[in-house]
């Protein structure tokens, strides 16, 4: 039993060093920028070797494609994908996950991981920017697809374009993000979410919040 249990943890041990050495690497490019981030800076980080980093990424640009599938499209589909899904009302949704964006001065330093790796290498990489472009596509799908539930609902309004409105506040978002960044001053993000907020807001449809209120209580009467 005891020579059974060792052999499975060698054979998870790769994939855990894998993992280290893709989140240390995120953080080393989130602060550094992809062409700043210092393998060996990686490496003293996990304590792993350069060659256990090979056996693992082929390249340093194998990494940071990596980087973009498995962690910053992971960040998106968290942040934004899934709470998506929930049950209410679009709109309010919506301004939920935009209200709840983190505003830490950590934040304000770094910004958004997405923004700044498709600002540094989109016009450098064309691996980079479609992996980057696939993460933007999916997270503007995502706010389309539930304005078009809404449109369905009767709680969002039926002049909208979703596509259209998908891209405009991921854009948004993005260009709040990097003016915040730019001025390193919160005050900068309040002004952006505020507006956005009020953007969505304009987009219920006429009595959409009352009648979304009235199914909510619908809802609770069948119990």
């Amino acid at each position: 039993m005891l020579s059974a249990h060792r052999g499975k943890r060698r054979l998870r041990d790769p994939e855990r060093t894998r993992e280290r050495l893709l989140r240390a690497a995120f953080r080393e490019v989130h602060r550094s920028g992809f062409q700043g981030a210092g393998i060996d800076t990686i490496l003293a980080a996990t304590n792993v070797t350069k060659g256990a980093l090979y056996h693992h990424f082929d390249s340093k640009e194998a990494l940071g494609y990596a980087i973009v599938e498995e962690v910053i499209a992971k960040l998106v589909r968290d942040g934004w994908l899934l709470p998506m899904l929930g049950d209410g009302h679009p709109i309010d949704i919506l301004i939920g996950i935009i209200r709840g964006l983190p505003v830490r001065p950590q934040n304000i330093r770094d910004s958004c991981p997405l923004l700044n790796l498709s600002q540094e290498m989109s016009s450098l990489d064309e691996q980079f920017r479609k992996r980057l472009e696939r993460v933007f596509l999916a997270w503007q799908e995502g706010v389309a697809t539930l304005l078009r539930k809404g449109q369905a609902q009767g709680t969002v309004r039926r002049d909208l374009n979703p596509d259209e409105a998908g891209i405009f506040l991921v854009a948004m978002v993005e260009g709040c993000t990097s003016l915040t960044k730019n001025a390193q001053d919160a005050k900068v993000w309040e002004v952006g979410i505020r507006n956005i907020v009020a953007w969505l807001t304009s987009l219920r449809a006429r009595g959409g919040r009352r009648k979304s209120k009235e199914h909510v209580v619908r809802q609770r009467q069948r119990f």
